[in-house]
């Protein structure tokens, strides 16, 4: 993190606001490149591959499925969850260097089961199950970037590290409390250090993974904060709330930096750009059937897209070349926007 953060403070500044101008124009090209039905409830979440080529959703039904990109192809369902499925996401290492016989995805429940699924295999069974959460509902998971640990955000007022690479199957390492109501999402720092967790208290807090301790308290939302993730540059933290609003935290100075009146609904999931070193852009999902997108120093509006006929549960953005942003919703669909700049 440290030495692309330098690399890119070496180049002349002409350069660097010619490639975020680029970018930029190129965000606001976005339209529908493919929309696809995902499942016969909601589809609560998506999350593109690390190498950019599949899309993994998680739906009501209780199903998680694949996707080939961009075609929106079906390539396997993933079936263990009896109930909703709240989130599916990936190892760091999923399709690049990971065994696809080993760990690649996890999935949650809102009756606390999780799940840990290979990518590959004879079996459509789960490799293993993490106990200890039910009845609560576990809202949200989230690899550490190293891809030993999982973190599992849940109703009980408190979230949960697992050690994946232990002998006898997956142990809980940490059980932190701290939230006065459920914890809906959890983030990790790109370098893996510090942890973000999102509380429906309507309070965010960072905690020092070699210590345990939390080390910054986000108070300033009115209602319950839904979505956390930390800026690529590592100092940088957004979160979104049930108050309609995206605000944007300073680690180093431990203070509130901004808030965006994003949205006329709960704003259900924020996402920092992984591209761009600073993470150039934000994206914000809402229950108003829109993703917006905003530009980073001064969270300016860059694009709205809408397309959805309901509430918009989830976005994310690809890693790969190919510049894509990925939507799911409460009608059914997910979407695959692309730049259509040069087309």
């Amino acid at each position: 993190r440290l030495a692309e953060a330098r690399s890119y403070r070496d180049l002349p500044l002409e350069v660097r606001e010619g490639t975020t101008q680029e970018l930029y124009k190129r965000l606001r090209t976005m339209e529908i490149g493919c929309s696809q039905v995902g499942d016969q409830r909601p589809v609560s979440s998506v999350c593109f591959s690390p190498d950019g080529q599949l899309i993994a959703t998680s739906s009501w039904s209780g199903l998680c499925k694949l996707w080939a990109v961009p075609s929106l192809e079906h390539r396997r369902t993933l079936r263990a969850h009896n109930v909703n499925a709240d989130k599916v996401t990936w190892h760091p290492q999923a399709t690049l260097s990971q065994d696809p016989q080993a760990v690649n995805l996890a999935s949650c429940g809102v009756d606390g089961s999780v799940f840990l699924w290979a990518l590959e295999g004879e079996t459509e069974e789960p490799l293993h199950s993490l106990t200890g959460h039910a009845p609560h509902r576990v809202a949200s998971v989230a690899f550490h970037p190293a891809g030993t640990l999982l973190a599992t955000a849940c109703y009980d007022h408190s979230w949960r590290l697992w050690d994946l690479g232990a002998g006898g199957g997956p142990e809980e390492l940490l059980h932190q409390e701290g939230h006065s109501k459920g914890v809906h999402d959890v983030a990790f720092q790109g370098d893996g250090s510090l942890a973000a967790s999102a509380g429906r208290d309507s309070f965010g807090r960072v905690w020092d993974l070699r210590t345990g301790r939390c080390i910054m308290f986000m108070e300033g939302h009115l209602k319950g904060i839904i979505s956390v993730d930390f800026s690529p540059n590592g100092y940088q933290l957004v979160t979104g709330s049930e108050d309609n609003t995206v605000k944007i935290w300073n680690i180093r100075q431990r203070k509130l930096e901004y808030t965006i009146a994003a949205h006329t609904n709960v704003v259900s999931r924020v996402r920092f750009d992984r591209n761009t070193a600073g993470g150039a852009y934000i994206a914000s999902a809402s229950y108003d059937a829109t993703v917006k997108l905003w530009a980073s120093p001064a969270w300016t509006p860059i694009k709205t897209l809408a397309g959805h006929d309901g509430k918009v549960m989830g976005v994310d953005m690809s890693s790969g070349g190919g510049g894509y942003i990925a939507s799911c919703s409460f009608d059914r669909t997910f979407k695959l926007w692309e730049p259509t700049l040069g087309h």
